[in-house]
């Protein structure tokens, strides 16, 4: 598979004008270090609503089921349904974002997370609960495609790497935490509380994002010089400029005018059935439909063979968060470190005296493959012991302490956010113009497959028991 083939049909609908004598001198981005670090604390705080969504509800099913006369079975149906347009979404706001820019994607989104938020703090019955179970999943699931775009827009591959590292552990705080939230509000104030919690922390967020967070799309203002027309782009990137401590050419960057772009709603599906993306994507969908499947069920099997209360099923989630969050962290420093390694190889391999990658974020021979994905057979492995594990010892409860269980859902945590960093950083760097629509795709294809994959685990270890079912998800 060669990644530079896709690189230039992508960038094939934009026209530049001959660039100016200083433009080979101009930084990748006019953002300096402190103001990056600003912008990535801003959006992985955004992305945690995703996982603030669907893992402060997990501890709650089971309360849900009984309020609202339905079964356990029906109520996980909301956590498919919520799988599925988690997929679908990013693919309209992603490919918006990557046209119309950032901050009107991440605008646009929390209105409709947050009025989806006030509706299911009221909700009495079922059918209204599964219906604004999708209007949110609607509204929070894009964050990860645009903040995925934002840190393609500020970063170059050299160190994108760690950046997408604290990215991702931002998105994870909520696997961590969430569910002790949850149970401790579903516990004393009921489970519609949740829901009222998640309103309030929306409406100070996008009061916040709002004022701090400025626009980041290259189409829009290129390296960060450019300011654009109108308030909601040129705020508060003004003030950003102002202070930054990086040297920027403005004429250069201003000199350098594209021909505007439509919003490809399709992009994500194209992206997902390019050679060089399907194989990667799916294997990734399959590693995080299995890990949604034990994360759902842990709820119903820990109430069920352990006997646990709302509060304590919410506190056995803690080692999966940690995990997911230690494994990201760690794999970020990881893939710049292998990115260094291979560049320093493909530099003297090619006695490059000087090379322009860093400036440049592309070149047509480097091995990104090898720079991006070489430890997913190791984490891949991991995986599957872990679910294992996890399986059989559920089986066996009387004789397995909890510990042994609980330990195991770390180390899937760990292994299976590692490889999803892998790949999204992979593919964020062979579609860098279509950062968002890229994440977009990555995030249909595993919200579907956990969506087909968490409608029917319950019953599946209903029929043939705890270990034989994820046994058999190991072996899928």
């Amino acid at each position: 598979m060669a990644p530079p083939s896709i690189e230039r049909p992508l960038n094939a609908n934009i026209t530049a004008v001959p660039p100016s004598s200083n433009q080979s001198h101009e930084p990748y981005t006019i953002f300096d270090k402190r103001q990056k670090r600003v912008i990535i604390a801003i959006v992985s705080i955004a992305a945690t609503f995703s996982g603030f969504a669907s893992n402060i509800y997990f501890p709650a099913l089971p309360t849900i089921a009984n309020d609202l006369n339905v079964s356990v079975e029906l109520v996980n149906l909301t956590v498919t349904t919520y799988l599925i347009f988690q997929g679908l979404a990013p693919s309209i706001w992603g490919p918006i974002s990557d046209v119309k820019g950032r901050r009107v994607a991440y605008c646009c989104t929390f209105v409709v997370f947050l009025g989806a938020c006030i509706g299911l703090a009221e909700t009495k019955n079922y059918a209204t609960l599964i219906i604004l179970r999708c209007l949110q999943s609607t509204g929070s699931a894009s964050t990860i495609a645009i903040g995925s775009g934002v840190i393609s827009d500020i970063t170059t591959r050299q160190e994108r790497g760690g950046y997408m590292g604290v990215f991702q552990a931002g998105l994870l705080v909520p696997v961590a935490v969430g569910p002790v939230i949850g149970g401790a509000l579903a516990g004393s104030l009921g489970w519609m509380s949740i829901f009222w919690f998640l309103t309030i922390y929306c409406a100070v967020f996008l009061t916040f994002l709002a004022l701090l967070l400025p626009e980041t799309l290259r189409a829009v203002v290129g390296n960060g010089a450019k300011t654009p027309r109108g308030c909601l782009g040129k705020y508060p990137l003004i003030f950003y400029q102002g202070s930054s401590q990086v040297p920027r050419y403005v004429g250069a960057s201003i000199s350098n005018k594209t021909t505007p772009k439509r919003v490809d709603i399709i992009g994500p599906l194209r992206i997902l059935f390019n050679k060089c993306a399907t194989p990667i994507v799916v294997f990734l969908a399959v590693y995080y439909a299995v890990w949604q499947m034990s994360i759902t069920a842990m709820s119903s099997l820990f109430e069920s063979r352990y006997g646990l209360t709302e509060t304590r099923i919410g506190l056995t989630f803690i080692a999966n968060g940690v995990g997911s969050m230690i494994g990201t962290l760690v794999t970020g420093k990881l893939l710049d470190i292998d990115y260094q390694r291979v560049k320093a190889k493909y530099d003297a391999s090619n006695d490059q005296e000087c090379s322009t990658l860093a400036n440049s974020d592309t070149n047509l021979g480097f091995p990104i493959e090898t720079a991006r994905l070489r430890l997913i057979p190791v984490f891949a492995l991991l995986q599957c012991i872990s679910i294992a594990v996890f399986g059989w010892t559920i089986n066996f409860p009387r004789q397995v302490h909890i510990a042994v269980t609980i330990i195991s859902t770390f180390v899937t945590g760990w292994t299976a956010v590692s490889t999803q960093s892998l790949v999204m950083t992979y593919l964020i760097d062979i579609f860098p113009d279509r950062s968002a629509a890229a994440s977009a795709s990555v995030n249909l294809a595993r919200c579907l497959f956990a969506a087909g994959g968490t409608s029917f685990v319950m019953p599946m270890v209903k029929g043939i028991g705890v270990g034989w079912a994820f046994t058999v998800c190991v072996v899928a």
